[in-house]
């Protein structure tokens, strides 16, 4: 097995210490990437899980939506049978102000703790973000020692082709956005259009692979379905399963090495050869992500974490 080098694009082999920051209210892909997540233990060892602020119609503001965020993990966290304390995380109660400022909460607090106890040569903790960066990028302010001791994966904006980067994720919190690509962080980019929306499924699809199964793929099917009134020839992304499928198999969200882009404030891409690299993924395979989750969601059994 190679040996992990501190700043490495390069996950390392066998099981991957993780934290999930995730703004679960916002959609229903986040609850499926959680519940991804805690079903593969196999690989991934979830060492805590973050509420990330959002704001749409599902909203008041940032902090209403981190509060039902965080709300909404401890729901899933008691389905699953896991234990909220010491795990589940609020997050930021409000947007950054510039890419220089912090905002401090239990976690960020939490992620430069963990980050800075990392031992050396024990490899990254990696930081799967799938909502606003809020939290990650806050934490970053507060100890910049921890770009050495993570690895960033984060479902966000457009592929490098498109002109514009805009998508909920990235748009979010855009100072937030611009401070990930400024940071010395290894950052991993799954983008959405072409990547992650290629991660469309069906009521009927969840009904005939996971249907009736447990408490756990019934409530996620209820709240799938309830995206739509009508379910004839409707199907629905699961974009944010798509960084647990990479942490699993790297084979099945294929990436190359690019230099990061300058993010503009109005969220546009630009190029510039001499920046540091990056992973951005080109595509995925979506059949094996599903295969895997569905199966693993199909055998769950109230015994993930004591």
């Amino acid at each position: 097995m190679k040996a992990w080098i501190p700043g490495s694009l390069r996950l390392p082999e066998g099981r991957l210490d993780m934290v999930l920051d995730t703004d679960t209210y916002n959609e229903v892909d986040d609850q499926f990437a959680l519940c991804y997540a805690l079903l593969s233990p196999e690989r991934l060892n979830v060492q805590a899980v973050y509420a990330a602020p959002f704001h749409n119609s599902r909203s008041a503001g940032p902090k209403d939506g981190m509060e039902k965020s965080y709300d909404e993990i401890v729901r899933l966290l008691g389905i699953m049978g896991v234990e909220t304390e010491g795990f589940a995380f609020r997050g930021s109660c409000r947007w950054m102000r510039d890419a220089g400022d912090c905002v401090e909460s239990p976690a960020a607090g939490d992620l430069v703790t963990r980050a800075m106890a990392r031992k050396p040569g024990e490899g990254p903790l990696c930081v799967v973000a799938i909502g606003a960066i809020t939290n990650v990028a806050s934490a970053l302010r507060m100890e910049p020692r921890i770009a050495e001791r993570i690895h960033i994966i984060w479902l966000a904006g457009q592929p490098l082709s498109y002109g514009s980067a805009a998508e909920f994720n990235l748009c979010g919190d855009i100072c937030a956005s611009q401070a990930i690509f400024e940071s010395g962080a290894p950052l991993t980019l799954i983008p959405c259009r072409g990547v992650a929306s290629h991660l469309l499924t069906t009521v009927p699809e969840l009904k005939d692979c996971i249907g009736g199964k447990n408490e756990l793929c019934d409530a996620l099917i209820e709240l799938f379905a309830a995206y739509s009134v009508d379910h004839f020839a409707w199907a629905k992304e699961i974009w944010d399963i798509s960084t647990i499928g990479y942490l699993i198999d790297p084979d099945w969200v294929p990436c190359v090495c690019e230099p990061r882009p300058v993010l503009s404030s109005d969220a546009r891409w630009s190029r510039d050869p001499s920046r540091p690299p990056f992973l951005i993924a080109q595509w995925l395979d979506r059949n094996p992500i599903f295969r895997d989750m569905f199966k693993k969601l199909a055998g769950f059994e109230k015994t993930v974490r004591v």
